[in-house]
């Protein structure tokens, strides 16, 4: 069972819209795993509808006040190497000698983290200035190649943390009065191709969305 941001917001418990406030604050109760599941849901179910990661971030920024100006920056990770496998090169429907560049980068929105990105993408499908801008930006992948009309086929969704556990809604888990939650450092995984508009793969991005998505509730 799905837990949306408008189910909570019927019940007065979303988070959402209420002032920031100066410390993190995600009480280990049923209200506060309610409200963190309802959260991540109401994004995971976003990015899945949408064709541009970073807008999506960048419209959670804003709307959660987490930056001055809710524009999300790459920050390159050239520390990183993940060679592609025979299967990633299936799916961008290449050939084993066609070049192919990684690509690792946080994604930040002022002081916050919001997703870590690999991505392997095909230069020979880009145009030489996009291939220039993320050689030597730092621009998200989704703003350069957005002249591309670019969409998103999500092949694989990985949940990797539940606030309620199985059967909550049937015995509500217990609170923990004076407790947090301890929230890992990564919430859920999109691995996703990137297509151009005449249906072209030109990448195989997996992104890792951390637990800064939370953190406006002490965003200042």
């Amino acid at each position: 069972m799905k837990v949306t941001a408008s189910i909570l917001a019927a019940l007065g418990f979303v988070a959402m819209g209420k002032p920031a406030q100066a410390a993190a604050v995600w009480p280990d109760t049923f209200r506060g795993r309610l409200e963190a599941w309802a959260l991540i849901e109401t994004l995971n179910a976003t990015l899945l509808a949408s064709n541009s990661a970073t807008k999506t971030l960048e419209a959670w920024c804003g709307t959660h006040h987490m930056a001055k100006d809710a524009v999300l920056h790459a920050r390159l990770r050239r520390d990183v190497h993940k060679p592609i496998t025979p299967e990633q090169r299936a799916r961008l429907k290449i050939g084993a000698d066609e070049p192919v560049i990684y690509r690792r980068v946080d994604l930040a929105c002022g002081d916050y983290v919001l997703s870590q990105a690999d991505n392997w993408y095909v230069p020979g499908r880009l145009q030489p200035a996009m291939e220039k801008a993320l050689e030597t930006s730092d621009v998200p992948f989704g703003r350069a190649i957005q002249t591309l009309h670019p969409r998103r086929q999500t092949f694989g969704v990985d949940v990797l943390w539940k606030p309620l556990p199985d059967g909550w809604e049937l015995t509500p888990p217990p609170d923990h009065l004076g407790a947090n939650l301890t929230i890992p450092p990564v919430l859920f995984e999109h691995h996703a191709i990137v297509y151009s508009a005449d249906g072209r793969p030109i990448s195989e991005v997996d992104e890792h969305y951390t637990s800064a998505i939370l953190d406006f509730l002490h965003a200042k």
